[in-house]
């Protein structure tokens, strides 16, 4: 069912849309802030969400054991999700790098959304595995910053993340929807793009916005 949602979407939907449809369900404040940008704008994330959350650190020792968190939380993805890890906007760790793509995509996650930075970026791209981070950075975690927990609401963006909430990011920016409303929001958006279809087949013939509009109700 979860693998059937993200087809539908990257077959057929796009952010825009998304948001608008978003909008009309009275969820405003879907779409992140836009500091945070695809490491790659041809390729689209989609998938579920599985969020950490970290604090900055200015120490390392045999009790900080900085990655405890991490590990569990990469080792555990699912097929189809999609992991959230939210820095406080602290762009001082870069907390994804060429190592956890190569788990997360062995394990079939479809990709990973932080308001910190990633690196190793150059073999990411060659990975083809979806990124949206708030830019690139060389330093590690270590000795700056620990994943404290996960699986926790968690904000990235200015949106609240929860995991189980569908994340759909393309060049145009990255929008999320809440769980309760992913099949309402996939189908009404699939419902706009196949109306929008229609006026955009009416304006290459000529008629007006105007008319157009008034007819649909879509702009």
């Amino acid at each position: 069912m979860k693998k059937n949602i993200i087809e539908k979407c990257k077959n057929n939907l796009y952010s825009a849309v998304i948001a608008d449809t978003l909008d009309f369900f009275g969820y405003h404040k879907q779409a992140v802030s836009t500091t945070i940008h695809s490491l790659d704008s041809e390729i689209i994330l989609c998938g579920f969400a599985r969020t950490g959350i970290y604090m900055p650190i200015y120490h390392d020792d045999e009790n900080t054991n900085v990655y405890e968190y991490e590990i569990e939380l990469i080792d555990s993805l699912l097929e189809g999700e999609v992991c959230v890890l939210s820095c406080n906007n602290n762009t001082n760790i870069a907390p994804w790098g060429e190592l956890l793509t190569t788990r997360a995509k062995y394990l079939k996650a479809e990709g990973c959304l932080t308001d910190g930075c990633i690196r190793d970026s150059s073999a990411i791209k060659k990975m083809k595995f979806p990124i949206f981070s708030n830019g690139t950075n060389p330093v590690d975690t270590k000795f700056r910053g620990k994943m404290i927990m996960s699986d926790v609401p968690a904000q990235v963006g200015g949106v609240l993340i929860n995991s189980g909430d569908l994340i759909f990011g393309d060049q145009d920016g990255l929008v999320s929807i809440p769980s309760k409303l992913i099949n309402d929001v996939v189908e009404k958006s699939y419902q706009k793009v196949t109306k929008e279809n229609t006026v955009r087949k009416e304006l290459n013939e000529g008629q007006s916005l105007k008319d157009v509009f008034t007819k649909h109700g879509i702009l």
